[in-house]
């Protein structure tokens, strides 16, 4: 196996998306400087950025999605009402409704699964539906604007390695989509808002930026969270919650045995208190802008971690913070992280430590600690044994085909049927990033099945001998070519290379 053609095959596929088809020379430009490829999107200034027509902000998509729900609502009554006349005359009237008219007084809920287009359930309303107009589902619209947006960001993308970079601190930072409609609509914003501009900057201020951001705080429940003897907490039946407060030290920061306690999870808890975001009512505040509420905030002091931070209001909980981005356990937690994704799921020690001295020296440099992630040895002599993630694979094979996409639906639907739901992971770990996840015979199974439906489509109009070229080139192992060569018709020859451990494995 050619050396540098092995090379470029690192580089297009541990570090970025692939090559793309057609004259892109991706495989060529990469064996040429293999690193220097990979590099090269780094130095883009705010290359990291997304700005398509018609994303909007935060507070903007509050805006629209509390006025949707209100349009919901009076549809709802409007439909109640002209059923009413009907159910006064029907000789069923007075029989259970098992429940229907709490459901029809309900708030809209939580979002149709990713991919979904359905309306708003109606529920409570008569058999036949009545005459009021169901409004636009702002929230499907957007969330798959949203999507769109990122996945032609990442086909077009000369290699990759900075979407690969955003996608990895989302996922590490998540929230879920499926929480509910401000969830689904903010989920697009809160990467681009909170992930995005930080991708190359510093640790700390992505950390503060994903903690503060309204997305998160919804996701995990700070909003309603008050300091027991604050004045709201006086007031009111609801306490402490320490949803966020735990997963920033167990799933963001220091990690399981990093050497925090339960007491410090409560510690960070009070001193987050307060921390919120701007409702549909608030006087003071954009809806969906962050604030923070000193009524709900815990007064007095607090001790995290040995230290005592003192009751600055917004201030104290910012410290904290910097405090934990900076800590010794916060360092090895990320460097492990970041090398068990891009190079194996247990990753060379010695690579993790330099990568932790990085992180420490650099005081959370992100871009200083991804340079040299790409400038380790490890990184280029690692077997490619790591499986793509689904999303991974459907980016991949949008590029290899030259498919950019101008509707989401195919990419959404095919991330749910593979267990990989975009920004809508089941809990707050994010996607796991081990082999065990996505190499399963079921899981790999259903990647067969969507290989077969797009050589089904387009597989007359390419030949999969060049594709696997453009693929893998000289690193192409003999059976993996020879297999495909041997294929019965252009369709089974396109997915078998959508399928071979050249195409699959990063």
């Amino acid at each position: 196996m050619a050396r540098d053609a092995r090379a470029a095959l690192v580089a297009l596929n541990r570090f970025g998306f692939g090559a793309r088809g057609g004259a892109s020379g991706d495989l060529v430009n990469a064996a040429s400087d293999p690193r220097g490829f990979v590099k090269a999107e780094l130095g883009r200034p705010n290359g990291a950025l997304l700005e398509a027509p018609g994303l909007q902000p935060t507070p903007a998509l509050a805006d629209a999605v509390f006025a949707y729900q209100d349009e919901v609502k009076r549809a709802r009554e409007a439909a109640k009402s002209e059923a009413a006349p009907q159910e006064q005359s029907s000789p069923t009237r007075g029989l259970s409704t098992n429940g229907a008219d709490k459901a029809t007084a309900a708030t809209p809920s939580a979002a149709p699964a990713a991919g979904a287009d359905p309306a708003p359930a109606m529920q409570g309303t008569p058999a036949k539906p009545a005459q009021a107009q169901q409004p636009p589902n702002v929230v499907q619209k957007t969330f798959r604007a949203e999507a769109l947006a990122r996945l032609q960001r990442a086909v077009l993308a000369d290699c990759g390695f900075t979407e690969r970079l955003v996608a990895f601190w989302s996922n590490h930072f998540c929230i879920s989509a499926g929480k509910g409609e401000l969830a689904r609509m903010w989920a697009g914003a809160f990467e681009r808002e909170a992930i995005r501009p930080h991708v190359l900057g510093r640790f700390a201020d992505m950390l503060k930026a994903v903690e503060q951001h309204p997305a998160m705080l919804f996701f995990l429940d700070n909003q309603e969270s008050l300091g027991p003897d604050s004045r709201a907490g006086q007031n009111r039946k609801r306490g402490l919650n320490e949803n966020l407060a735990r997963e920033i030290m167990e799933l963001h920061t220091l990690g399981v045995g990093g050497g925090y306690t339960q007491e410090d999870v409560t510690s960070l808890a009070r001193i987050i208190t307060g921390w919120s975001f701007a409702g549909r009512n608030n006087r003071n505040a954009a809806p969906g802008s962050f604030v923070f509420n000193a009524n709900a905030h815990q007064p007095g002091p607090q001790t995290l971690l040995g230290k005592v931070y003192q009751d600055d209001g917004l201030a104290q909980g910012e410290a904290a913070l910097a405090d934990i981005a900076r800590h010794p356990s916060t360092a090895k937690f990320i460097a492990t992280r970041l090398a068990r994704h891009f190079v194996a799921d247990d990753p060379p020690p010695a690579l993790v430590a330099r990568l932790e001295a990085v992180f420490k020296k650099s005081d959370g440099d992100l871009k200083a600690l991804t340079l040299a992630l790409v400038d380790s040895d490890e990184a280029w002599s690692a077997p490619l044994t790591k499986i793509r993630s689904p999303y991974e694979f459907l980016v991949a094979g949008g590029r290899l085909l030259a498919r950019v996409p101008e509707d989401p639906g195919f990419y959404l639907s095919s991330l749910n049927t593979l267990g990989q739901p975009l920004w809508a992971p089941a809990g707050p770990n994010g996607f796991a990033d081990i082999n065990a996840m996505w190499a399963a015979p079921e899981g790999m199974k259903l990647r067969l099945d969507i290989s077969a439906q797009l050589a089904a489509r387009l597989g007359n109009n390419l030949d999969p001998r060049d594709l696997l070229d453009l693929v893998a080139g000289d690193a192409t192992s003999t059976e993996t070519r020879r297999t495909i060569e041997r294929a019965e018709s252009r369709q089974q020859a396109l997915a078998l290379l959508l399928m071979s451990p050249e195409f699959q494995r990063r």
